[in-house]
């Protein structure tokens, strides 16, 4: 095998964030319209590297992704052992959009998943004119608690093996070995009660469920991707959501919850109609 570099470049960017000084660390490969994109609950920007590294994909688009504060090579603000995390949708919502206006990205693409599948609909709900178009993967407006988050950070026991544990059958059964596997990977080395802290936002805090009917896609192009074997953003979720904004649905065959990291070829074959749509112009029309 050739050694090789692969195309996308990280770095490091001091901002304040939330009030505080951060350093996050931010990856992009390519060029065009900026596609800003948000990781899951508990992982960090590795999943999109399939992405980064697919020149369909960059040739037209400038794909940016950033750990979040406490994720992969992000580190907690200075002080952060005197505080418990916990995402809350306010700050949430605030630190996208500092993040984006940091960068510079002018009406950026944003794209999330699962946690960020969500946020994208709070985005979609405040903010409408500061993106070209919204993509949710794995999107839903509420999610019901299903399993005891205690266990995710306690002494006697590896917080990230547990998170791996549950989150393992979110993965298609027709995942390739190797995605499915560095999709856990990222799990496993998630820090200390981050995951327990996204979950505050994902099944309490950011139930949107409420506001839906206050999201109009002819204001912001809205679309949303979901794998079939999604238990906890479910299909349903997704289609009651195009329902009642008239975002643009699509239900990905072989996939599970984490699409673009389990099966990166399978998940950008559903992302390049989109993407060539955002960037035609056209409108997403209802499902």
């Amino acid at each position: 095998m050739s050694a090789r570099f692969e195309p996308a470049i990280g770095r490091y960017l001091h901002l304040d964030l939330l009030g505080k000084p951060h350093r996050l660390y931010v990856e992009e490969a390519g060029s065009g319209i900026p596609l800003l994109c948000l990781h899951t609950a508990g992982s960090d920007g590795r999943q999109y590297r399939g992405l980064l590294n697919d020149a369909r994909v960059t040739k037209n688009y400038r794909v940016i992704v950033f750990d979040m504060p406490w994720h992969g090579k992000s580190s907690p603000p200075a002080g952060w052992e005197n505080e418990e995390y916990r995402l809350t949708s306010r700050d949430y919502v605030r630190m996208i959009l500092e993040v984006s206006a940091a960068l510079e990205l002018d009406k950026p693409v944003v794209m999330g998943c699962s946690i960020g599948g969500r946020i994208v609909l709070h985005l979609a709900h405040e903010h409408p004119e500061k993106f070209r178009a919204i993509i949710g993967l794995e999107s839903s407006p509420k999610v019901d608690p299903y399993y005891d988050v205690s266990w995710l950070h306690r002494p006697d026991v590896h917080g990230g093996e547990v998170s791996a544990g549950i989150v393992s059958g979110l993965v298609a059964p027709t995942a390739p070995d190797e995605g499915r596997w560095e999709t856990l990977w990222h799990y496993m080395q998630s820090g200390p009660g981050v995951f327990k802290g996204d979950l505050h936002f994902y099944m309490i805090d950011g139930d949107i469920s409420g506001k839906l009917d206050e999201i109009d896609a002819r204001r912001c192009p809205l679309y949303l991707l979901t794998g079939e074997y999604d238990y906890s953003c479910t299909t349903e979720g997704t289609l009651e959501v195009a329902r009642r904004t008239g975002a643009k649905a699509v239900i990905m065959k072989d996939l599970g919850h984490f699409p673009m990291s389990e099966n990166p070829e399978k998940f950008i074959g559903y992302l390049l109609p989109v993407l060539e749509e955002i960037r035609s112009g056209r409108q997403a029309s209802a499902a």
